[in-house]
């Protein structure tokens, strides 16, 4: 229409920025190490069914988006990784495993005249920590093992000096999580050693 004002170009809402705690990225920030922690050497070919199988689960809902049977089945896991018979995860790998502090009083705990808030903020950032040498130690392997990583290296190398540096956490998730993504498609799934069979009786025959 002659003399209307024009009307300013429509843009497109920016998608939302993806919480640090988003369900899942909790759950593939330990799918991914996970898969790769079963893939070690350290298992001389093949771990037990008994982990590989809560990886399986976990790997079968996270395709189906169940965050909560995924950390469940983790959890599952992160237990197994702590049971003696297996062979000793190196570091950081050994960070998967489920936590169990030393017993000792409360007030030994340097922690334990800190508010919640501060605990939540202590928590969050040694979490990042871990996951900061998770992917480091994560990318090495691949590459050894002649997996292509591209650029991650130098990126994540400098994430986490800038964490380390003082760096929010949001920042050094922001170059991770897509890292994560990346060896989660390429690394395959540990295959599980064979079950061994269960030995047969020996039937005698009766003598006459």
């Amino acid at each position: 229409m002659p003399g209307a004002p024009n009307r300013p170009p429509e843009t497109k809402a920016p998608p939302p920025v993806p919480s640090v705690d988003a369900p899942e990225l909790r759950v593939l920030r330990r799918l991914a190490p996970s898969r790769i922690a079963l893939n070690l050497d350290v298992w001389r070919g093949a771990p037990n069914h008994e982990l590989v199988d809560p990886l399986e689960r976990a790997e079968a809902a996270y395709g189906r988006k169940d965050w909560h049977e995924a950390e469940n089945q983790l959890d599952r896991l992160s237990i197994r990784f702590h049971e003696p018979r297996w062979p000793t995860l190196p570091e950081p790998f050994r960070q998967l495993r489920v936590p169990i502090p030393p017993p000792h009083p409360p007030q030994w705990d340097p922690e334990f005249h800190a508010s919640p808030g501060e605990k939540e903020v202590i928590k969050a950032r040694r979490t990042a920590e871990t996951q900061a040498a998770l992917v480091v130690a994560s990318l090495a392997w691949a590459k050894a093992k002649g997996i292509d990583v591209g650029d991650f290296e130098t990126k994540s190398e400098s994430a986490r000096a800038a964490f380390a540096a003082g760096g929010p956490v949001e920042d050094l998730y922001a170059v991770i999580d897509p890292i994560w993504e990346a060896l989660h498609a390429r690394i395959p799934m540990p295959r599980s050693a064979a079950a061994r069979p269960s030995p047969t009786p020996t039937v005698r025959s009766e003598e006459a």
